[in-house]
């Protein structure tokens, strides 16, 4: 249930009101399955036309972030089938550190993925300044790992970023979504694991450090502060719409539902 949404748009919306779209997760892919037979076969609640993007490792880098980087997620053929089909492609390059030599390190990937279609997705500031300025045709996408809590966050990063991700324990503050401006360029969880309920998210960067080869000791803050476990849950998208948002971001349940991918 977790993979599929609660309350999926699935009949042609009113004149006035944007049909929702959907970025959904490549993580988990087996390498053998293309990436078209995988959204028909755990997302296949989505219509094709309503898939915004498909995010994943690509090529390796030193500036993924948010899960451990182990293994290309989104092969060649995949990253072509989904231009064929007009989908386009998000790149996860979500570490909390990023220097201006991985920037230019990375450049041959940045310009080989250059499209109006395509985004990154950037927890770093700097990062985000830098590609926006040399490949302005991506999207630049402001992760949930910023932790944009606040109106005055929020509309600060209005300014550096073309879309952002809020936390999901937004979706519970429907006076605070009602008031945000610009929901146009908000994009909102569509279902969520364990970061739903965590306290401090302090597993991320230490995934950063261990990304760069650094290694480290991995964090997390379940050992540290209680909290409600409760698996993988789905949000009302229907009262979400209802509030004037229509981007949305979708996970696949890992096995035991405690998260997604």
């Amino acid at each position: 249930m977790s993979d599929k949404p609660e309350s999926c748009e699935t009949n042609t919306p009113e004149s006035n009101t944007p049909k929702s779209t959907y970025t959904i997760s490549a993580r988990g892919k087996a390498d053998h399955q293309s990436v078209i037979k995988f959204l028909k076969q755990h997302f296949a609640a989505v219509p094709l036309g309503q898939v915004e993007s498909v995010f994943g490792f690509v090529e390796p880098s030193t500036l993924y972030g948010g899960r451990f980087y182990l293994m290309r997620q989104l092969s060649e053929r995949d990253t072509g089938l989904l231009a064929d089909h007009g989908i386009g492609l998000r790149i996860p390059f979500t570490n909390h550190f990023a220097t201006k030599e991985e920037f230019d390190a990375n450049r041959p990937l940045f310009a080989k993925y250059h499209h109006k279609r395509n985004s990154i997705i950037c927890t770093n500031d700097d990062l985000a300044y830098w590609i926006k300025q040399e490949y302005p045709d991506y999207d630049i996408e402001a992760s949930v790992i910023k932790n944009l809590l606040k109106p005055e966050q929020i509309e600060e990063a209005f300014g550096l970023y073309d879309t952002l991700v809020l936390p999901m324990v937004l979706n519970d503050d429907e006076a605070f979504l009602a008031a945000l401006a610009q929901k146009d360029r908000i994009r909102l969880f569509a279902n969520a694991g364990c970061a739903y309920t965590c306290p401090a998210r302090i597993c991320y960067k230490s995934i950063s450090k261990f990304n760069k080869g650094q290694g480290g000791e991995f964090k997390c803050s379940q050992d540290l502060k209680a909290r409600e476990m409760q698996g993988m849950i789905d949000f009302d998208l229907q009262r979400l719409r209802n509030l004037g948002f229509h981007k949305f971001k979708l996970l696949r349940a890992r096995a035991g539902d405690q998260t997604g991918y």
